[in-house]
């Protein structure tokens, strides 16, 4: 099976969303439908699936891979912190499982036309939804930051030691001509890297730095902050909900969140009474995030920094308010 076609820790959703005959599902990336299928496939296709995704492309792709089952599939192009808007245009009121699976698919980083591999030859790109969605591209970013706003990027989104050394080399570059293509912005990094480094890098030095850029032109943090935000609230009482990330910040979001969404209180800690009000909403089913295998990993290399972690929308009957 190609790696494309391999969803990340499929066992794994599988088992924490536990979906039954007659739920509803949001697949909230539904990239190429990998989730969605397994997902309606363990319930003998007795479920109802909305899946939504910003590439048209892959759209159409899960669109044929869901066809078998029919009108219990909706597919919406959309960002999926709007997921809101489109269950109000479709009358959705509530889910009972949700699945986010925030990888960037291996339809967007094996062409290299979307720009997002500093292995092949393409335009700077990087924008998930094309050029659907109005936002400026990889090279617009790269060509008007400031080397102050280049080196953030780098060094939050990349987490690279070397984003000062980095961001200059862009400057530098960008003043003789525009930087416009992948191995182009490749081989500056790699350039910007120190001899030593270079020589001892288990990966190629344009990792991250690839990483940054495509993570700050698809908005990606605030995307995934304004779902967690609201995903609770459409919920159904016992319904679940299942966020692989590949990103250290990413999964801090997601941890963070679920904590929040499992207090009984939300005040400072050196505050002495609450005074918050907040309810409990969620229960969180993973006290550690869940990895991929070895298996997993020698088949999929790509899913190695997958990281999930489940929670399940707790009834009102076992949400209670104040200090613990």
């Amino acid at each position: 099976m190609d790696a494309q076609h391999v969803p990340v820790l499929l066992a794994e959703t599988l088992e924490y969303l536990r979906v039954v005959p007659g739920d509803r599902i949001l697949d909230a990336t539904v990239g190429l439908g990998g989730h969605s299928e397994a997902l309606l496939e363990s319930v003998g296709g007795e479920a109802e699936l909305l899946g939504l995704d910003r590439d048209e492309a892959a759209l159409e792709i899960a669109g044929k891979r869901l066809a078998r089952f029919g009108d219990r599939v909706r597919l919406v192009q959309s960002r999926y912190s709007r997921f809101a808007e489109v269950f109000e245009e479709l009358g959705v009121e509530a889910v009972d499982a949700v699945i986010l699976d925030a990888g960037v698919s291996s339809l967007q980083l094996d062409d290299p036309a979307r720009g997002f591999s500093f292995l092949a030859d393409g335009d700077l790109d990087m924008r998930m939804g094309g050029a659907t969605e109005g936002e400026a591209p990889a090279a617009t970013l790269l060509n008007k930051a400031s080397y102050q706003r280049l080196r953030e990027i780098i060094r939050d989104y990349g987490e690279d030691p070397q984003a000062g050394r980095i961001a200059r080399a862009i400057v530098a570059a960008r003043e003789k001509r525009p930087i416009t293509r992948t191995l182009e912005l490749a081989a500056l990094v790699e350039a910007a890297y120190p001899a030593k480094w270079r020589a001892t890098a288990r990966q190629h030095p344009a990792t991250r730095t690839f990483q940054a850029i495509r993570m700050a032109v698809n908005a990606e943090l605030m995307e995934l902050e304004a779902f967690l935000e609201r995903i609770p609230e459409y919920l159904r009482p016992g319904g679940r909900v299942a966020v692989i990330a590949f990103h250290s910040l990413e999964d801090r979001l997601v941890k963070r969140a679920f904590r929040r969404e499992a207090a009984g209180c939300v005040c400072p800690r050196e505050q002495m009474l609450c005074v918050c009000g907040h309810t409990p909403r969620l229960r969180i089913l993973t006290k550690k995030p869940v990895t991929p295998g070895e298996a997993e990993v020698a088949e999929n290399p790509r899913s190695r920094s997958a990281k999930l972690r489940a929670a399940m929308r707790l009834g009102p009957d076992e949400a209670q308010g104040g200090r613990p």
